[in-house]
């Protein structure tokens, strides 16, 4: 099996067709069609065929992706660290849910990588359901954010920081100051950032508390702007308690009060159970829980609305 082999098969198990992964690959269908078949001859395995409703995968082809998925993490992991050991540093990749790494990851990386001067950490917006494959391939050293339901037994997980989710509005809005029922809260139009999409998260699960039709949710780019525009009355907008308090003090933005319009939830770190632990991801994920990271969270400028790119921004500290 070479790794061009193993790409081709695990991007046709994504993909679902032998067509999109040609496309995705920059290849032919018949490249594909070969190395495919290749893997089954070596394999003596038929991996899937086709059916009505797409591929069909057999046990031996789903063992397979899983395997696949991660020696080719192993492998992209490989490299980095070699060229990063050329260059006499270690890289760090950290997945983060976007609420967690626009608001309270940059002062905790910008922290932690002072402590080793021949580290490099990367940050990268992930959506949380991904967060147990990313580790589990090896495309992610450690993860932050809203836990799975389940932790898979692979994984080893410790929470990180205890936050609270309030609601606010501008000073002008109608619901400034006026005690509001659910049902009048569900019938605004809620200001949002792109945690809004995750699988999971304190925002979804606000949303779904609420039962926040699709039509009265509008998503920005980054949470910094859903609040820029609750602040201009134009909607109700959750942010951390934290994040908003100087706004609330100056007038700015007004909580809105009741049991029902405060969420509590905490963020979770996830590593490789040990012994496949890397160390400066354990490291992170012991520190990020101390005193002094939460305050380096809390006190953190976060990423600017220019700069923050959910599906793409990765971030670099030295």
């Amino acid at each position: 099996m070479t790794p061009t082999q193993l790409r081709a098969y695990v991007t046709v198990v994504r993909l679902g067709s032998v067509k999109q992964a040609a496309a995705q690959l920059e290849v032919s269908e018949s490249a594909v069609s070969l190395h495919i078949g290749q893997l089954r001859k070596e394999l003596g395995d038929q991996l899937f065929s086709r059916a009505a409703a797409g591929l069909a995968f057999t046990p031996g082809g789903l063992r397979l992706a899983s395997r696949a998925a991660e020696l080719l993490g192993l492998q992209d992991r490989t490299v980095h660290e070699v060229s990063a050991a050329g260059r006499g540093r270690r890289l760090l990749r950290v997945a983060a849910s976007s609420l967690f790494a626009e608001l309270a990851a940059p002062g905790l990386i910008e922290l932690f990588a002072k402590r080793a001067a021949d580290l490099d950490v990367e940050l990268s917006v992930r959506n949380p359901g991904t967060f147990e494959t990313l580790l589990l391939t090896r495309a992610a050293d450690i993860a932050i954010g809203p836990p799975p339901p389940v932790v898979d037994q692979a994984i080893a997980g410790r929470p990180v920081m205890n936050y609270r989710l309030v609601l606010v509005v501008g000073p002008d809005h109608p619901l400034a100051g006026v005690p509001a029922s659910p049902g009048q809260l569900r019938d605004q139009t809620w200001l949002l950032g792109p945690s809004a999409t995750a699988d999971r998260g304190a925002v979804p699960g606000l949303l779904r508390r609420f039962a926040v039709p699709d039509d009265r949710q509008r998503i920005f780019q980054s949470h910094a702007a859903a609040l820029a525009e609750a602040k201009r009355g134009r909607g109700v907008a959750p942010a951390l308690s934290f994040t908003v308090a100087p706004d609330v003090r100056a007038g700015h933005l007004q909580l809105l009060g009741g049991p029902h319009a405060t969420f509590e939830a905490v963020w979770h770190s996830l590593v490789l159970a040990k012994p496949d632990t890397l160390p400066a991801a354990a490291e992170l994920s012991r520190f990020a829980s101390t005193p002094r990271a939460i305050q380096a969270m809390m006190r953190g400028a976060g990423v600017s609305v220019g700069r923050f790119k959910p599906s793409v921004h990765v971030t670099l500290w030295s």
